[in-house]
């Protein structure tokens, strides 16, 4: 289980210095979230949410689609690693640096049984503190996306078909979710 150390307050420089061990290392409002290698399923979902959204971030030019592990500081100090992540350098020229990332446009975490708590609770007061636009949890039990903006006192569940239209001027993305779930975990819906 992701588990919050809360025996002392943990800074960014001391989470960057522990080892290269396996685990994801995180730090939100100086609580360090640990969590290890996540299920086979986990990274399927990140790959197929991945091949929906890329096509649309490139076709339109929205930013850069990015994947955990990474190093976002959300400008305020922190490391996150959202699991899939949107985007746009301030230059506009390409990702170089994690400082050059900025606010992502879009964050989406899946649930594992070890970050459910920190995905639902305090990575997600962070984003929506932060100014991520919209952050999405992906619950591959319930096949269902929690959608958050920065003011959701509760998120938007949506089990059919979800969208995200970061530029007004441009059309939607529309993820149809039975059909993704459905690849996902191998099954007919």
């Amino acid at each position: 289980m992701g588990m919050a150390d809360v025996a002392k307050v943990w800074t960014r420089a001391g989470v960057l210095a522990l080892p290269d061990d396996g685990n994801r290392y995180e730090l939100v409002d100086g609580e360090l979230l640990v969590s290890p290698s996540p299920r086979p399923s986990h990274q399927l979902a990140i790959a197929a949410f991945n091949r929906r959204i890329d096509r649309y971030v490139i076709d339109h030019r929205i930013g850069t689609v990015i994947w955990a592990p990474a190093d976002l500081d959300l400008e305020s100090g922190q490391r996150v690693q959202p699991d899939l992540f949107v985007v746009r350098t301030r230059s506009g020229q390409p990702l170089r640096q994690w400082a050059e990332a900025g606010i992502p446009r879009l964050a989406v975490e899946v649930l594992s049984p070890s970050t459910a708590h920190s995905d639902r609770i305090t990575k997600r007061r962070r984003y929506q503190r932060s100014g991520v636009p919209v952050y999405w949890i992906v619950d591959l039990d319930a096949r269902l996306v929690e959608v958050w903006t920065p003011t959701d006192a509760s998120p938007l569940v949506v089990d059919d078909a979800l969208r995200w239209q970061p530029d007004p001027a441009t059309a939607a993305l529309v993820i149809d979710l039975v059909a993704c779930f459905s690849e996902i975990l191998g099954d007919p819906a």
